[in-house]
C-alpha cells in the first residue's frame, strides 16, 4: 500500500479579470500545484500570483499545457499535426519556467491538461510527441501521466522520471481513461463519497473503474480539479481522510 502520496490540483486558470476557483485555499492544503501557461486559461499576471503563493506554500510547481482554446477551457479537441501541438508544448514548459524563476520557484513537473490529456491518453504518438517535446527543454522534468494509459507506456519507453496519476473527482472507464463529462456520474463533487474511493485505490494498488473493475498500477499522485464545485471542502476532506488513515502528504 502506498504511504506517500501527492496531492495536486488543476489551477491558475483564471484570466484577467475573470478568476476560476479558489486557488489561495487549495495551496493551503495541496502539496502540488498544476498551473496554467495562457493557452486554455491563465495569463503572465495570473501565473504570476499563483507561483508566488506556491512557492511561500511550499508547493511544488508544475506546467499545464493545453490547446490555445480560451473559449473551450481546452476541453474541445483540436485535430493539429503532432509536431505542431509538440511546438505548443515546448513554448507554455518555456514560460512556465520563466514565470517560476521570477517568482522565486522552479517547474518540477509537467501535466497536459483538458482535451489534450485526454487524447494523449489513447494516442502514443501525440503523448510521445508532448513529453519528448518537454523533455528537449528539460530532461529531468517529472512528467505526470494518467495511470495505466498509453502516456505511461510513452514514459516508460523514454526512461524519464514520471508519476503516475489518479483522479478523486472523476469516474473512471474500464480501460482506465475518464468518463466523459457529459454522462452523469462523471464527475465527482463530495468528499465523503471521493475520499473512501481513494483511499480504496491506494490500498489495492489500482484504478477502480465505475463497473468496479481493477486495473492495477502505480500511484504516485491524486488530482482534484480547481475549477469543481466544492474543490476546496473536497481537497480539505480527502487530504484528512488520507492523514486519518496513515497516509503522508508530500509533493513530488
Amino acid at each position: 500500500m502506498t504511504r506517500t502520496v501527492d496531492l495536486n490540483a488543476d489551477m491558475g486558470e483564471g484570466f484577467g479579470p475573470w478568476q476560476m476557483g479558489d486557488d489561495a485555499a487549495l495551496l493551503d492544503i495541496v502539496s502540488s500545484a498544476n498551473i496554467a501557461c495562457g493557452f486554455h486559461a491563465g495569463d503572465p499576471d495570473v501565473m504570476d500570483g499563483t507561483m508566488r503563493l506556491a512557492v511561500a506554500n511550499g508547493v511544488g510547481i508544475g506546467a499545464h499545457p493545453g490547446f490555445a482554446d480560451l473559449k473551450g477551457f481546452g476541453r474541445r479537441q483540436l485535430p493539429l499535426p503532432h509536431h505542431e501541438i509538440a511546438n505548443a508544448v515546448a513554448y507554455q514548459l518555456g514560460a512556465a519556467q520563466a514565470m517560476a524563476k521570477r517568482a522565486g520557484g522552479s517547474v518540477r513537473h509537467l501535466k497536459l491538461h483538458g482535451a489534450l490529456s485526454n487524447m494523449a491518453s489513447v494516442d502514443y504518438a501525440l503523448a510521445r510527441a508532448c513529453y519528448q517535446a518537454a523533455l528537449d527543454v528539460d530532461p529531468d522534468i517529472v512528467i505526470m501521466v494518467l495511470a495505466a494509459t498509453a502516456m505511461e507506456d510513452v514514459t516508460r519507453e523514454l526512461g524519464c522520471n514520471w508519476a503516475g496519476e489518479i483522479f478523486a473527482d472523476r469516474a473512471y472507464n474500464d480501460d482506465a481513461t475518464l468518463v466523459d463529462r457529459s454522462k452523469p456520474g462523471a464527475v465527482l463533487h463530495d468528499a465523503t463519497t471521493a475520499a473512501p474511493r481513494i483511499l480504496e485505490m491506494l490500498n489495492a494498488g489500482a484504478i477502480i473503474s465505475e463497473s468496479g473493475k481493477h486495473i492495477p498500477c502505480q500511484i504516485d499522485t491524486i488530482c482534484l480539479h480547481g475549477d469543481t464545485p466544492g474543490a476546496v471542502t473536497m481537497a480539505r476532506g480527502i487530504r484528512q481522510h488520507l492523514s486519518d488513515a496513515g497516509i503522508t502528504i508530500a509533493k513530488l
